[in-house]
């Protein structure tokens, strides 16, 4: 029984709906990985230029921001299910394109970088519309453990997508690799065709625009609670996600080579393996009521995880190989509590939103999740040429742990936010 109650809480799994969704995203996430690798891959086997690769950063992005907000927004006056299945066919048809962009054997990468913006587009309209879901197929009470479950999937893939990448590419070529992403999306299809018609409760009427949009940013003024599930969120990315300085922090603190090495996969694999570890033995979360503090401590936790990893960079030069492990862990106990955070967030979002405004927030939230790393990037990366790596890790760390003690004080209600839990947990 205590065995029982430390693993993952796979209870939402007995819902046939959610069963087949989390299914099939075990072999779609890793789908996506591969086309994720091959996407820059192929730009820079095409140019050999890394200022080409970087332009993904910008084609990636502004679809994810713009279409993000439409996308919660679309999700919110039309069915759901009909909208889910609209955009995976979005996503099967852009990966088909993928493939045959790269069978012809083009090496136009205005073309691969416009492919992969519409590829974005599509993805930015689904993660609102899936997430925004649960709560009409799930109760309450399993939200958390539900998304536990899924961030665990999409962490894993993270980490073997980009290993089966590395290892396909050389053998099988690009093209391979995008067709595989392809026929694993249809299992997605086959699941989301599964669901029952999910009509949005109090659905507006027309066609969405900024002024829904508008509308779904003013809900949150009004509701400070989930205002601060994003503020926090973006305290803990922005100023504590270090992954910008991994190939700097591996070639001149661990002497790895300026092209990878073990250092460099190490720490680019340390957060989501952190991830994942944290998923695996999730099953607290479901009897976690205080949900408010439980996100504090665990971004807290992650703060003095990221500070703990600049000191280890700071300590290399004396003790290289135990600094090394030292990083590593740290990184791996701030991604189990980066993992936690995000599971009880988007559980305080599901629960406490209305359906007629649940896909915008979504929205909200996958721009923020997707943004505030890459504003990190650019922070840290910044800090770094004037203060150093390991100062800035350490330092971003440590502007997490006050950062949110002070939100946590100027927003008491966050504080006492909590949820009822069954007498059986």
């Amino acid at each position: 029984m205590q065995i029982r109650a430390l693993v993952a809480d796979t209870r939402p799994l007995r819902n046939p709906h959610f069963r087949r969704l989390w299914r099939a995203n075990i072999v779609t996430v890793i789908g996506a990985q591969l086309t994720v690798v091959a996407v820059p891959a192929q730009i820079y086997a095409d140019t050999g230029s890394s200022a080409y690769v970087g332009l993904t950063g910008l084609f990636g992005l502004v679809p994810l921001v713009v279409f993000g907000l439409w996308g919660g927004a679309l999700a919110d006056v039309f069915d759901r299910r009909v909208l889910l299945i609209i955009t995976t066919v979005g996503l099967i048809v852009t990966s088909g394109l993928f493939y045959l962009q790269a069978a012809a054997g083009s090496t136009n990468v205005w073309l691969l970088l416009c492919l992969f913006s519409v590829q974005q587009a599509f993805f930015a309209m689904n993660q609102p519309t899936r997430n925004a879901v649960l709560p009409r197929l799930l109760g309450p009470d399993l939200l958390p453990a539900a998304n536990s479950l899924n961030m665990t999937v999409t962490q894993a893939g993270a980490i073997a997508g980009p290993l089966v990448a590395g290892a396909l590419i050389p053998v099988l070529g690009f093209e391979w690799l995008y067709l595989l992403d392809t026929f694993t999306l249809l299992a997605t299809l086959s699941a989301v065709v599964r669901l029952p018609p999910l009509p949005v409760e109090g659905a507006g009427t027309g066609t969405p625009g900024l002024r829904s949009i508008f509308d779904g940013l003013a809900y949150l003024r009004g509701h400070p609670v989930l205002m601060m599930s994003f503020v926090v969120d973006i305290i803990a990315m922005v100023f504590g996600m270090p992954r910008a300085l991994f190939p700097q922090i591996a070639h001149e603190s661990f002497l790895g080579p300026e092209e990878g090495g073990l250092a460099f996969a190490a720490l680019f694999a340390a957060i989501p393996a952190g991830a994942v570890i944290g998923g695996v033995f999730s099953g607290w979360v479901s009897r976690v009521s205080r949900q408010g503090v439980a996100v504090l401590v665990c971004i807290v936790v992650w703060g003095v995880a990221m500070a703990g990893f600049g000191l280890a960079v700071a300590l290399a030069d004396q003790w290289r190989t135990p600094m090394l492990a030292a990083a590593v862990a740290m990184l791996v106990v701030g991604g189990a509590a980066d993992m936690a955070s995000a599971a009880f967030r988007v559980s305080m979002l599901q629960a406490s939103a209305s359906d007629a405004v649940r896909g915008r927030l979504q929205g909200i939230f996958t721009v923020v999740v997707a943004g505030g790393p890459r504003i990190a990037d650019v922070a840290h990366g910044a800090s770094a040429a004037m203060v150093g790596t390991a100062t800035a890790a350490a330092g971003g760390g440590v502007l997490v742990v006050v950062l949110t003690v002070v939100a946590a004080i100027a927003v008491p209600s966050f504080v006492r936010y909590r949820v009822t839990r069954p007498a059986a947990l």
